[in-house]
């Protein structure tokens, strides 16, 4: 039950949560002082599109100075300076045919480089150092952890031709097992090895990857970043000498990545993964990558056998959002996932083995029925599961100063979520704002006796929800669990 339902969603409120997801609050801050009292007076919408805006403004003006093109002679790259002495960070396959290349930074100057070091096991990164250089402008690595919704920027040279380009979007998935991450925001064949960056301009990933058609090579708005995790050990490695001084990689650049058709309730597809399939470049695993046309509500199973290699099944959704993974729940070492399809689009499957360099035969087979059907199983899905604490650094409520902290996820039109705000320190409250910042539900408790909150909502649009988790009161202080359904 609620008993102070709509007391955070004054305008102010509404327009400040709406415009801020889990790790834009520092960058809010960074801005300028916020005060909430005042901005009640301000449009929701008026003010979110001017906090978007100088953060997109401020994070370019931050990093795009450290942000170089990088040319060989084969082609053209992206690359970020982590070090004002001229090391620069970028992609293996930008620069694995070559041990010199040109560095242009974006006030025209142009250096020569040598590549220094590669990523050890196929790790699709490299180091180029800038000959003579010193007092270069440097991109900071992230201090926070990535988390899925929060808002992503691309900085690079798409095509080789269009040097400091710009774009946003948001993180779409986390792939922590393999250290990926997923990304709607635009990112093209140039971009490769140019910086993922947060909304304080930091560094959180290496550009590596998209998946794309093969008659235009350009972004379809799923691109994948080497997660800082697996940067970070290879920058100790450079450091200390020990990186690989030759490339490890195996397999075609993994920039393109031509599907192949497949069809739902048709016959058995045969394939194997080895040399000539694509590599996922942070594990350097082979996979081959299908696509299919489905429709919301329909249930699937999709099975993947092989008795010469771990399969690996990844299901993206038409928007580029992760439907499902799966590694053994087809017995063995076989994947199969079940699931219900989310919208009306064509999907894409990743048929992937578990382990880097795997090589093997491999059965796909795509079942499905009608929508409606209840004849598969609709497995309820967990969208996000978030740990925190409420205390220093937390936001204040200015009516009654409690602390509150805000997280973000991606839903779509007519989904229905349930949303679980628990903690064994304080009594928590719950609220959830639509993507224009209305409020579309609050909680405080689910019982008499029970601190925990709970909201089961049927999202009115597709788009980014921001959900707000609050104490009861301004006492409240401690850790909380934030799960989504």
């Amino acid at each position: 039950m609620s008993t102070r339902r709509l007391r955070i969603t004054t305008p102010g409120m509404i327009a400040a949560a709406a415009a801020i997801g889990a790790t834009t609050l520092n960058a809010l801050n960074a801005i300028a002082p916020v005060d909430f009292l005042s901005l009640s007076l301000q449009p929701n919408r008026a003010f979110a599109q001017d906090v978007d805006e100088q953060i997109n403004i401020r994070v370019y003006q931050r990093a795009s100075p450290a942000v170089v093109s990088i040319d060989t002679n084969d082609g053209a790259g992206s690359g970020s300076i982590i070090s004002s002495d001229g090391l620069v960070l970028t992609n293996a396959h930008v620069v694995d045919n070559t041990r010199t290349v040109e560095v242009t930074l974006t006030d025209g100057r142009k250096f020569l480089a040598d590549v220094v070091g590669f990523g050890a096991n196929g790790l699709d990164l490299a180091i180029v150092k800038i000959r003579g250089a010193n007092n270069l402008p440097t991109i900071t690595l992230a201090r926070s952890p990535v988390q899925v919704g929060q808002r992503a920027f691309a900085i690079g040279n798409p095509f080789g031709r269009f040097q400091g380009t710009f774009t946003t979007g948001i993180v779409s998935r986390i792939d922590r097992e393999r250290g990926l991450i997923q990304t709607d925001a635009a990112i093209n064949p140039g971009n490769s090895g140019g910086p993922l960056l947060n909304s304080q301009g930091e560094l959180m990933g290496v550009n590596t990857a998209i998946f794309t058609d093969s008659r235009t090579g350009g972004n379809i708005g799923i691109g994948f970043a080497i997660a800082l995790e697996r940067v970070q050990p290879f920058l100790a490695a450079v450091r200390s000498g020990s990186a690989p001084q030759t490339t490890q990689r195996q397999g075609p650049d993994p920039g393109r990545t031509a599907p192949k058709p497949l069809v739902l309730n048709g016959s058995v597809i045969t394939g194997s993964l080895g040399r000539g399939s694509s590599v996922l470049p942070v594990d350097n695993s082979f996979f081959d990558l299908y696509t299919f046309e489905g429709r919301a509500g329909q249930r699937i199973q999709l099975d993947m056998a092989s008795q010469e290699i771990d399969s690996y099944l990844i299901l993206i959704d038409p928007n580029g959002n992760e439907v499902a993974q799966n590694d053994d729940s087809g017995g063995g070492p076989n994947a199969r996932i079940v699931a219900t399809l989310p919208a009306d689009g064509t999907y894409l499957l990743m048929a992937n083995s578990s382990e880097a360099g795997q090589a093997g035969a491999y059965r796909l087979r795509a079942q499905a029925t009608a929508v409606g059907s209840s004849n598969a199983v609709n497995q309820e899905r967990v969208i996000l599961r978030q740990q925190g604490i409420l205390g220093p650094g937390s936001f204040v409520l200015p009516s009654d100063g409690s602390l509150f902290r805000v997280h973000a996820f991606e839903g779509r039109a007519g989904q229905s979520v349930t949303l679980n705000l628990a903690s064994p320190d304080f009594k928590t409250y719950l609220a959830l704002l639509d993507p224009s910042g209305q409020s579309i539900g609050e909680n405080d408790q689910v019982s008499q006796n029970d601190n925990t909150s709970s909201l089961t909502v049927t999202l009115p649009q597709t788009g980014i929800y921001r959900v707000i988790v609050n104490a009861y009161d301004r006492r409240g202080r401690g850790r909380y669990l934030l799960t989504i359904r």
